[in-house]
């Protein structure tokens, strides 16, 4: 027998959950922990849903369930019931029977069987590898999914202008349209080449950021994350529709946790239901976990829009082979509570009260930690916190000063500054506003990093 293993070689890797690792190695009492990726109560326990609860009991005395395998596409009460959720009974693709859902684990399953599916049959016929576009709140967890199905193009896009705290829709805009800009500029650089002249003779394209000339080729598929914390109109999401209709751009939607943006399902569900209005061809990855607390049972759905119905049915055909390759079938027990709840008016109604009074916490975490900063007088303004929504927001921290509060305050969150507001409570609100305060009064970069909030 070898004296030595196999696998001596295998690196030992640290990105994943570095950041709660480094949290749990810290020895101090004070510690914060502000990216979790559940939804807290005040007591810093993971959110149930009140309804579950109830629901899990119905389960547990109803004599007639039994233990066998669901079906390889998953459980359909749940999924018709999901895919209704986010499309709306009445939408016409639901109506038409040209949508429908794949049973998944969690939404990171859905997103990445859609994935698969897209590397082996979308626009096949492409000279060129598909661009994927992601955008960079979603970066880190997502490109890994779509670099592992195989596609090689993957590119960040953003929306939040970090300097300004603001929607960005400008540069998200710019992003899915300047290829045709591009080719005007090669016909007009052609015909005039002094257009593209700096005063020093210097071609003035060759001075310009290479970014904006990397963006979005015809057909390229965007990873759209709806409800967004940062908060697009819907007339900023018609224009993007209009956009990536024109450029003929695969929307593959990502819902995390509809109904937790605005506390209202139907609102939270607008961009989507657009997208499928103006006739779009779409993949929608939904998650469950957060707004039925159901962490740990992994339930997601992958809901598919097509054309007709035959188109559907070709692609939940393949569809079907890649989950039996992958998780064979899917659990039952977390979609039969969600399809019992969605499926019972009585028991739809007490989920939807009890997903309201969590936005409307979340919205009131935002509400306090803003006016505490404004009482700290911390520099800058804070407006923002209050300008997005969802379990998520930007803080507009600098990495210097996510640094600082992380060493000298043992407070830890991503180096973007983004947080989790549901991590805070009124256990630990005081203390994360006086050391945001601190981060900001004292780090270096403050004046050059602060210094739009501060002439407003």
């Amino acid at each position: 027998m070898a004296a030595l293993s196999l696998f001596l070689d295998v690196p030992l890797t640290r990105e994943v959950d570095w950041l709660l690792d480094a949290y749990r190695e810290d020895p101090s009492p004070d510690k914060v922990y502000l990216d979790h990726r559940d939804c807290h109560t005040e007591t810093g326990k993971a959110w149930v849903c009140p309804t579950v609860r109830q629901t899990l009991l119905q389960i547990a005395n109803d004599p007639t369930l039994d233990h066998e395998y669901l079906p390889v596409l998953g459980f359909p009460e749940f999924t018709r019931a999901a895919t209704e959720l986010a499309l709306g009974r009445e939408s016409r693709a639901v109506i038409e029977n040209r949508a429908g859902g794949v049973h998944t684990v969690g939404g990171t399953g859905a997103v990445r069987i859609g994935a698969e599916f897209l590397r082996r049959w979308y626009n096949t016929n492409s000279p060129s590898p598909i661009a994927v576009y992601i955008a960079l709140s979603q970066w880190d967890s997502l490109r890994c999914i779509f670099q592992d199905a195989g596609f090689t193009e993957i590119r960040p896009y953003h929306y939040w202008d970090t300097g300004r705290l603001a929607v960005a829709i400008e540069e998200f805009l710019e992003v899915l349209e300047v290829w045709s800009w591009l080719e005007l500029c090669q016909v007009l650089l052609v015909l005039n080449p002094s257009l593209f002249m700096t005063h020093s003779g210097q071609p003035v394209l060759a001075a310009q950021p290479l970014s904006c000339f990397q963006s979005a080729p015809d057909c390229s598929i965007v990873v759209l994350h709806a409800p967004e914390e940062t908060g697009l109109t819907p007339k900023q999401w018609e224009e993007v529709a209009r956009v990536m209709g024109r450029k003929r751009l695969f929307p593959f939607f990502d819902v995390p946790a509809q109904g937790l943006a605005s506390g209202d399902l139907d609102r939270d569900a607008w961009a989507l239901r657009h997208f499928v209005a103006q006739g779009f061809e779409l993949f929608c990855a939904q998650s469950f976990s957060k707004t039925f607390g159901l962490y740990d049972e992994r339930v997601g759905n992958l809901i598919v829009v097509a054309r007709d119905n035959e188109t559907l049915v070709g692609i939940r055909s393949q569809l079907q082979k890649q989950v039996t390759g992958t998780w064979a079938t899917p659990a039952s027990l977390g979609a039969r509570v969600i399809a019992m709840v969605l499926n019972n008016p009585a028991l739809l109604n007490k989920w939807k009260q009890s997903l309201r009074m969590l936005a409307e916490k979340i919205m009131l975490i935002r509400e306090k930690l803003k006016e505490k900063l404004r009482i700290l007088g911390t520099p800058g303004c804070w407006e923002h916190l209050t300008a997005q929504s969802g379990t998520r927001s930007f803080t507009g921290l600098l990495p210097s000063q996510v640094a600082f509060l992380e060493k000298h305050k043992h407070i830890y969150l991503l180096g973007s500054g983004q947080v989790s507001v549901c991590s805070i409570n009124s256990h630990n609100l005081d203390y994360v506003a006086q050391s945001i305060n601190e981060a900001v009064s004292s780090t270096v970069g403050r004046a050059q990093g602060l210094s739009w909030a501060e002439t407003e």
